[in-house]
């Protein structure tokens, strides 16, 4: 079972992340979406980080692991997987 909450947020609050909270160390370990205008971050359940409890940062969503995995495989996080006609065979 994973131990983390996760949060889409909008790529302009980017600068205002404290990595020192989250697992990710600096926004360019981040996951972005397709077009650049989002963001994911995780951290430890049980714990919120201060700039988002402090509505210094407003995310999309937090969601849970599974929630999160849902979201990522959607046409705005993931690109589609071209499969090749000799694979098919």
């Amino acid at each position: 079972m994973n131990s983390k909450t996760y949060a889409i947020i909008k790529i302009e609050n980017i600068k205002l992340i404290d990595f020192s909270q989250i697992a990710q160390s600096s926004a360019s370990t981040v996951r972005k979406s397709l077009d650049n205008t989002q963001f994911v971050i995780k951290w430890e359940n049980g714990y919120t980080p201060t700039f988002i409890t402090d509505d210094s940062v407003v995310p999309v969503g937090i969601y849970s692991h599974s929630e999160c995995l849902q979201i990522m495989a959607t046409e705005k996080w993931s690109e589609p997987i071209e499969i090749k006609e000799e694979a098919k065979k």
